[in-house]
């Protein structure tokens, strides 16, 4: 859980808060995410994604597509001594990811976000929330 403000430095480096580290371990799994984001999955977590996926019909057109949208931006990850990332150039360009970055816990992921997309997200987040809450409750939350 949080949300936290940082900076990619010039080489394509992230420092990714203390609380976030212990979570993700020491390797992890960073790929594409939805709403043009980066996941970023602990092994486990990862595995049982991937677990999931792989139930997915290979038949089906959409399924297919799915599982390469995760696989093909996947890449394993590693903290350096000062807990920093190195996100790569593909990653970085699919998320729009240059200077201010937003890290946000959800749930069983880390999500990475561009600064301003994150903000216009969230803002309409805001103004959507009744109607997803309406909408959720026949989900029984």
């Amino acid at each position: 859980m949080g949300e936290f403000l940082h900076t990619i430095d010039g080489k394509g480096r992230l420092i990714i808060p203390a609380k976030f580290r212990e979570t993700l371990g020491d390797r992890f799994i960073t790929t594409k995410g939805l709403d043009n984001c980066l996941f970023l999955y602990p092994q486990n977590e990862w595995q049982n994604f991937e677990e999931k996926l792989k139930k997915l019909p290979v038949s089906q057109p959409n399924a297919r597509a799915f599982v390469r949208f995760f696989f093909s931006g996947a890449t394993e990850c590693e903290f350096d001594k000062q807990g920093r990332i190195l996100l790569p150039a593909n990653l970085r360009e699919y998320a729009d990811l240059e200077k201010d970055v937003v890290v946000v816990g959800v749930m069983n992921r880390i999500e990475v976000w561009n600064a301003d997309k994150w903000n216009e997200y969230s803002s309409q987040a805001e103004n959507d929330y009744e109607k997803a809450a309406e909408s959720l409750v026949d989900l029984g939350i």
